[in-house]
C-alpha cells in the first residue's frame, strides 16, 4: 500500500507515529511523509534560521523511512494560513495514498487540530484515515494498537535528532505513552505500542486489516504466561 503520514511540525511524525510508519515500511508498504509547518516558532529564537535548522533535523530523523516533503506553512498559524487548505490537499492528491495517518482532531495543539481537519476534508472518501494518539493520551480512546517494539529504539533516536527542541522531554513522554499502551495489551516490560483511532465514515467502517498487528495476545494472570500481569 501507499501510506502517507503528515504531521503539523518537524518532530511530530517522530513523536506520534514513527513506529507505525516503520512497521508499515518493514512489511513492504511505500511510505510518504509530509510536514505541514516550518517549525519557525518552536524555540527560544524563532525565525528563518530556526526553520532551516528544524528542516534539517526532521529530514535526518526520518531518512530511514522517507525524505519528508516540507510544506512550509506558518508555525502556530496553520488554521489562518490563506493557502494551507490548498497546499495540503495538493500534497495528498500527488501522493495518491491508500491510507493516511495524521493528528487527532481534538489534540492539544491548534496546528494539530487544524491539520486534522484539512486532511480529513482533502481526503474525503478517497481513502481511510487513522488519527494518532493525542499528547499523553488525554481524551483519546483507541480503536487499534500497533506493536512497535522492533522499532522503538529507532523511534527514540529519531526524536533525539531534534537538538533544537530539548528532545529528551519528548523522548521520555513518548516512551511513557508507548509503554502504557503496550501494557494495556498485557505485554511485558520491554514492549511498546502506539494507539490509533479510525476516522470511521462510509465506506471505511472497519479498516483493521490494513493496519499492522497489535501486541500478541497474552492471557491475564495465568501461571507461566509471558505477560505484564
Amino acid at each position: 500500500m501507499k501510506i502517507v503520514g503528515i504531521g503539523a511540525h518537524p518532530d511530530d511524525v517522530e513523536i506520534f507515529f514513527y513506529g507505525f510508519l516503520a512497521t508499515c515500511k518493514a512489511r513492504g508498504d511505500d511510505i510518504s511523509i509530509g510536514v505541514a509547518t516550518d517549525g519557525a516558532a518552536g524555540g527560544d529564537n524563532p525565525g528563518v534560521k530556526l526553520a532551516a535548522i528544524r528542516a534539517e533535523e526532521t529530514t535526518n530523523a526520518l531518512t530511514a523511512l522517507a525524505t519528508p516533503t516540507l510544506l512550509g506553512l506558518p508555525d502556530g498559524g496553520l488554521a489562518e494560513a490563506a493557502d494551507a487548505r490548498q497546499v495540503i490537499a495538493r500534497f495528498l492528491k500527488d501522493c495518491k495514498p491508500d491510507l493516511v495517518v495524521t493528528h487527532a482532531p481534538d489534540d492539544y495543539h491548534p496546528d494539530h487540530r487544524a491539520l486534522s481537519h484539512f486532511v480529513t476534508d482533502a481526503v474525503g472518501f478517497t481513502c481511510p484515515i487513522l488519527f494518532a494518539e493525542t499528547l499523553m493520551g488525554v481524551g483519546f480512546t483507541p480503536d487499534v494498537y500497533v506493536d512497535i517494539t522492533p522499532f522503538f529504539d529507532a523511534k527514540q533516536a529519531a526524536i533525539m535528532a531534534h537538538d533544537s527542541q530539548e528532545p529528551e522531554r519528548f523522548a521520555a513522554a513518548s516512551a511513557l505513552m508507548n509503554r502504557y499502551r503496550a501494557a494495556q495489551c498485557n505485554a511485558p516490560d520491554g514492549h511498546y505500542a502506539e494507539a490509533y483511532r479510525i476516522a470511521s465514515r462510509f465506506p471505511f467502517t472497519d479498516i483493521r486489516e490494513m493496519v499492522p498487528a497489535a501486541p500478541a495476545y497474552r492471557p491475564f494472570y495465568v501461571t507461566g504466561s509471558d505477560a505484564l500481569i
